[in-house]
């Protein structure tokens, strides 16, 4: 992870390779700000705004080359228009900006211009910055050799500086708040990017453990054998096909306070997806490596949800198995006894997340949870609905879903909710068993969650696909190509206001 402090001072004071000023596409603003951050940069400023080479619009950006040392300019845009991922885009802008330099200093916002806008506070400010910078640096290169690595020039340290006085002690908890966030981002981007022959099964369980002792969470992890005692006949019927034996990861955060009734975090483990019998084209099984980011998504809020203190029980479940076609592999029309007992015709063997979803499910039961969430890259018909840009949202409860949305527009890791009405449930009726696991082309992203929610018990419940965010196909202002993490940031927040509350 790249260092981040705070600073307080002005370019002429801070030590840096870099130095970004974000600036309000408003005159007075813009002029008031470099008056106090570098007046040097003034006439500079003017002409480049009189030539319309930089406004302050939002994510506009420009570079300022001096004698002493570099600036770089980003915008704001509209003062009145300020926005918490407004800020974070512009920390963002000013990281992807830099190269050949080892360290970045970025200026906040003038305090006397923040405190005008409500829905933004200091604190907040920083820890949109930060995170944006820290977000954007990403780069997977675990298998890149050292030659390759060299020639990448890396920040290795960024500042986030004020020129206003008394602000050191918030901004130092704000940075440190970013920075657990970014390392569980980071954290969970790893583990989808790994390829499938690294992390199998039995390697994210074992990786599991391994944060669970690093934390001090207690981690158990459920072999094949505790699975059949647990009748767990979705995780066990997917698991079929491989040579890899499925795991049934239990993590307890604060497991120690059994007065709180804990929070249960559903995690689809799916380590590599190729559609078992009823196979993908080869074009759709290349990011399949990523068919865990579910899983993911629930290790790094763990690991987020430890390393902030929460005052919360958090349970994190994961079924972990590949979906494969070996001789053994579960076939078309097989019925399936699951761990509550409802049997399931499987129509389609490429529909198997909420197969091992189901068993957890089942699992989560008995915590007598405050609410359970789970995580899953469960539908291509979530992206046909959403696209990237947002999380389909389904569940029983209005008051969870409402606040998952209120924390998703904060962070930006946004959900939309789809209606879960009961007819969707009768899409699944079977003639042969209790229900089927697909229910045809139509609402395809509402009846898989109407097939979980069958599982899902009396206890208030949320579904999150993050089959359409979990990966992008091209980077923006600080998601990289590849695994986003997206959902630890959204998790994270959900959890931390319940524990304010």
């Amino acid at each position: 992870m790249i260092k981040c402090t705070g600073h307080y001072g002005s370019p002429a004071r801070i030590a840096a390779d870099v130095h970004a000023l974000l600036l309000f596409s408003n005159p007075s603003a813009a002029d008031a700000a470099i008056a106090r951050i570098a007046p040097g940069l003034q006439g500079v400023v003017k002409q480049l705004r009189a030539s319309g080479q930089f406004t302050g619009k939002a994510d506009e950006r420009v570079a300022v080359p001096t004698a002493e040392s570099r600036f770089i300019l980003v915008g704001l845009g509209a003062m009145e228009e300020l926005t918490i991922e407004r800020l974070r885009r512009a920390g963002a802008q000013a990281a992807r900006a830099v190269s050949h330099a080892s360290k970045l200093a970025v200026y906040c916002p003038l305090d006397e211009h923040v405190r005008k806008i409500p829905a933004v506070s200091f604190p907040d400010a920083v820890t949109a910055m930060a995170e944006g910078a820290l977000l954007a640096l990403y780069k997977y290169d675990a298998f890149v050799g050292k030659k390759k690595q060299e020639k990448s020039t890396q920040l290795s340290e960024i500042l986030i500086a004020t020129v206003d006085e008394g602000f050191q002690s918030r901004m130092k908890d704000a940075i440190q708040h970013a920075l657990v966030l970014a390392e569980a981002v980071e954290y969970a981007r790893n583990l989808s990017n790994a390829p499938a022959n690294v992390l199998h099964p039995e390697a994210l369980a074992r990786e599991a453990v391994a944060l669970g002792k690093k934390l001090l969470v207690n981690t158990v992890v459920l072999n094949r054998s505790e699975i059949a005692t647990n009748k767990m006949g979705g995780l066990l019927a997917v698991n079929r096909g491989s040579e890899h034996e499925p795991r049934f990861i239990v993590m307890e955060y604060n497991d120690k306070k059994r007065r709180l009734k804990p929070w249960v975090l559903v995690g689809k483990g799916i380590t590599f997806d190729s559609g078992g019998l009823s196979i993908k084209p080869a074009s759709a099984m290349e990011d399949m490596k990523t068919d865990m980011s579910g899983a993911a998504v629930v290790l790094a809020t763990i690991m987020a949800a430890a390393k902030l203190k929460l005052p919360l029980r958090i349970v994190g479940l994961i079924p972990v198995t590949d979906n494969m076609t070996g001789g053994a592999a579960m076939c078309p029309g097989d019925i399936i006894t699951m761990s509550d007992g409802s049997t399931v015709e499987v129509l389609n063997t490429d529909a198997e997340g909420r197969l091992i979803l189901a068993d957890a499910l089942v699992y989560a039961q008995r915590y007598k949870p405050a609410g359970v969430i789970d995580v899953a890259t469960l539908t291509g018909a979530i992206v046909v609905a959403l696209a990237t840009h947002a999380t389909g949202m389904m569940g029983t409860d209005a008051d969870m879903m409402n606040a998952l949305r209120e924390a998703g527009e904060r962070c930006h890791e946004r959900v939309w909710e789809l209606p879960l009405y009961e007819e969707y449930g009768t899409m699944l009726e079977s003639d042969v068993a209790d229900m089927k696991n697909v229910a045809g082309r139509w609402g395809g992203a509402i009846t898989a969650a109407a097939f979980l929610r069958h599982f899902a018990g009396d206890a208030p419940w949320v579904h999150l696909d993050i089959a359409g965010t979990s990966t992008f196909e091209k980077a923006t202002d600080y998601h990289p190509k590849g695994a986003t993490g997206i959902g630890v940031r959204l998790l994270t927040e959900f959890l931390r206001t319940r524990g304010a509350e």
